[in-house]
């Protein structure tokens, strides 16, 4: 009787095979862990792609819409909007020009109102709000878009996020010189 009860209680498992089954587990998470980190990475390159895409859309139907320029060329102040509408600040060639084109209605002559009626019935272009660059997470608010007017390529000396974007030329970028996970930089995208 002593030695059954010796062996009920001998029973389970020793350090060794603890110890084992741990060491597996570790190794395991070791290769996991670091492929949902480079997935996470890529879902952001991904939706950088995507938030550019929809801007590139939205500046490119404004063109098409004000007799070829684009947003921020021109200053969106200066008209009366309908009662109770505001109308747009931004000078021509600056971050609130744009801002106020992509997310205000618009007339024919690039001025802007937050309210709509047969004189401003284009736009907005972007009714969610201007999209943050999905890796730095900036570029929503005018002070993280950087606005140029020379027509040239564009090209970010720092890493810094947000956008930049030139009025003559209609071109946007992420505002980084850092490169993505193919060792492109994300200005190129």
């Amino acid at each position: 009787m002593r030695n059954a009860l010796r062996r009920q209680i001998q029973a389970g498992f020793t350090l060794v095979e603890l110890l084992i089954v741990v060491i597996i587990l570790a190794v395991l998470a070791a290769i996991i862990v670091p492929q949902f980190s480079s997935a996470t990475l890529d879902a952001k390159e991904a939706a950088l792609d995507a938030n550019l895409a929809r801007m590139r859309s939205a500046i490119e139907l404004f063109q098409a819409q004000h007799s070829g320029d684009y947003p921020g060329k021109v200053a969106t102040s200066g008209a009366t909007c309908p009662t109770g509408g505001s109308p747009g600040t931004g000078t021509a060639g600056s971050a609130q020009a744009f801002s106020d084109h992509m997310l205000m209605y618009s007339n024919t002559a690039g001025q802007t109102c937050s309210i709509g009626d047969a004189t401003f019935k284009y736009g907005p272009y972007l009714r969610k709000g201007l999209p943050n660059d999905s890796l730095t997470g900036k570029g929503s608010l005018v002070a993280e878009i950087v606005t140029t007017t020379t027509g040239a390529p564009i090209t970010p000396g720092a890493a810094t996020g947000g956008w930049a974007y030139d009025t003559k030329s209609g071109q946007i970028v992420m505002n980084s010189n850092a490169n993505d996970t193919r060792s492109k930089p994300y200005y190129t995208h």
